[in-house]
């Protein structure tokens, strides 16, 4: 079965420094096969046998943190997963391409559903968020992006739980799965 892992906080501000061709090899050398990546951010496609997505996700981090000497929060989404989500999205995602449109990806065990929770009622007048998965689509404009309550999460303990691609990468992680 084909996966994508999303790693957060790699190659941001010259802090946790990763290069692609060992990010492969570290995820090969932890059993995963046909490993590719997709630019410098931590975006990695690979199959495996294995269907729990909780086990995955401790694997893949396990893999980085013994490779790299850091803990790395690691999002898996089946690629199956992410394409019916997509099919899902809402019809204002990435509609307007001036606005911020963002697939926040949940850290299995947690689900959408108690990110969502957590973080509170939005602002619906600076704001769109739906959910459909394991995957939140969220839609801001950028002049009113710092009024959000999504914009905030940064710092608190569900952001340990997420990791965000704006919808070109998650479109194009989708497209290169096949």
């Amino acid at each position: 079965m084909k996966y994508i892992a999303l790693l957060r906080g790699i190659n941001v501000g010259g802090n946790n420094k990763v290069s692609m061709p060992e990010l492969r090899l570290c995820f090969e050398k932890a059993g995963l096969k046909n490993v590719s990546t997709y630019i410098n951010s931590g975006n990695v496609i690979f199959e495996t046998g294995q269907t729990d997505v909780v086990e995955l996700v401790r694997i893949c981090e396990a893999a980085i943190e013994e490779r790299f000497g850091f803990f790395v929060v690691c999002a898996v989404i089946s690629a199956e997963e992410l394409r019916v989500a997509l099919m899902h999205a809402p019809e204002w995602w990435d509609k307007n391409k001036s606005d911020k449109n963002n697939a926040i990806f949940v850290v299995a065990p947690k689900t959408a559903a108690e990110v969502v929770a957590e973080i509170g009622d939005i602002k619906p007048e600076y704001e769109q968020v739906s959910a459909y998965g394991p995957v939140i689509f969220w839609t801001a404009p950028i002049e009113s992006f710092g009024r959000t309550r999504y914009s905030k999460i940064v710092g608190t303990k569900t952001y340990k739980y997420v990791t965000i691609r704006n919808a070109n990468t998650t479109k194009k992680l989708l497209e290169l799965c096949g």
